[in-house]
């Protein structure tokens, strides 16, 4: 599989762009155990347009992060065309390596982005979605890729028709999640729509499927039964960075690798809570752990004290304290029947 002239070899398995969640530290730590692709977390073009300090800082990326996606999203057409252009030279105006293609997120269903017509909400204009994707398709040298649901609501699934005009546009991939938006994250994802993608002729562009991929055995079937092109992962990947090396162990052999020991996820999760700290500071680099560290150790009996001390505690000492009293007093708990397939 190709983006643009990035080849990401057979099967790839990206990690999904997740606001709170996909900052440089996760990135990072998601590279190291296989992920082929990462992206950002969502920049708003309005806020790159105004050069607010978060927006602009949420474009910096690292050369060990490559290849690394820059996800835009907005509703004003202008605002997305400059944005794109700024997450094209991302390198001269955030510093860092800068992305290898913009992602434009016509996907998220959070009320404060689809409610005002961006993410998802773009589903119930798609007239205006193609025209902006064809705006900044020509706006911008890297290759552009785009991320969507199936429609707004059960009665309106448009995407079969919509890839084949959102292809027309230039793009280089399309990232499909199996819900609409009125779902958000309920139920489950539905594939159907996906693999009819993949069965239309004039389809030829990659189709990355995104939606429930939570454990190997899942990642295997989605690519059996729908022909995807790539895997996308989420909310499994929250303190399962290993996901990805799970998965692309059981792709190439059939088999599952070993649960991580609870000493290994200790060390990880300390490794990962250190690179936090270094990159946003405090607090902030201790709040936006607290998502990854309650999920680290999911799975291991007697642990709701443990992991309300772990969340609620600001010291960043005193957290790597608690870490250390997991690996003493869990060290020999067997993972396997404590943690079951990934949750999500």
């Amino acid at each position: 599989m190709k983006i643009g002239n990035i080849d990401l070899g057979e099967k790839p398995v990206l990690l999904a762009p997740m606001e709170d969640v996909t900052d440089a530290s996760f990135r990072l730590i998601c590279k190291e155990f296989g992920a082929d692709v990462v992206y950002t977390e969502f920049v708003p073009s309005d806020g790159l347009v105004r050069d607010a300090v978060k927006a602009i800082a949420k474009m910096k990326t690292f050369p060990e992060e490559s290849p690394v996606g820059i996800q835009i999203y907005g509703h004003n057409p202008e605002s997305m065309v400059e944005a794109a252009r700024m997450a094209d030279h991302a390198d001269e105006i955030a510093g860092g390596h800068g992305c290898d293609f913009v992602d434009i997120n016509f996907g998220c269903p959070v009320s404060k982005i689809a409610g005002r017509g961006a993410g998802s909400g773009m589903m119930r204009e798609p007239d205006k979605m193609v025209a902006i994707t064809k705006a900044v398709v020509e706006a911008v040298r890297k290759p552009v890729t785009v991320k969507t649901r199936l429609g707004w609501d059960e009665n309106s699934k448009i995407i079969v028709e919509l890839a084949e005009r959102l292809q027309d546009c230039g793009i280089a991939a399309l990232t499909v999640h199996g819900r609409t938006r009125s779902q958000m994250y309920r139920g489950e994802a539905d594939w159907t729509l996906i693999g009819k993608i993949k069965e239309n002729p004039r389809m030829h562009i990659p189709i990355i499927g995104n939606g429930d991929i939570n454990s190997p055995e899942n990642a295997s079937e989605a690519f059996r039964l729908y022909g995807v092109d790539g895997i996308m992962v989420g909310r499994a990947s929250f303190g399962r960075p290993w996901i990805f090396r799970d998965i692309k162990h059981y792709l190439q052999t059939g088999e599952r690798l070993p649960e991580m020991p609870v000493s290994e996820r200790v060390a990880l999760a300390k490794r990962h809570f250190a690179l936090s700290l270094e990159l946003k500071g405090e607090p902030r680099g201790v709040f936006e752990m607290r998502r990854h560290l309650s999920c680290y150790f999911k799975g291991l009996p007697d642990f709701k004290d443990t992991r309300i001390r772990l969340l609620t505690t600001t010291d960043p000492s005193e957290i790597t304290s608690i870490l250390d009293e997991i690996a003493l007093r869990w060290s020999d708990t067997p993972l396997e029947t404590a943690t079951g397939v990934y949750g999500i």
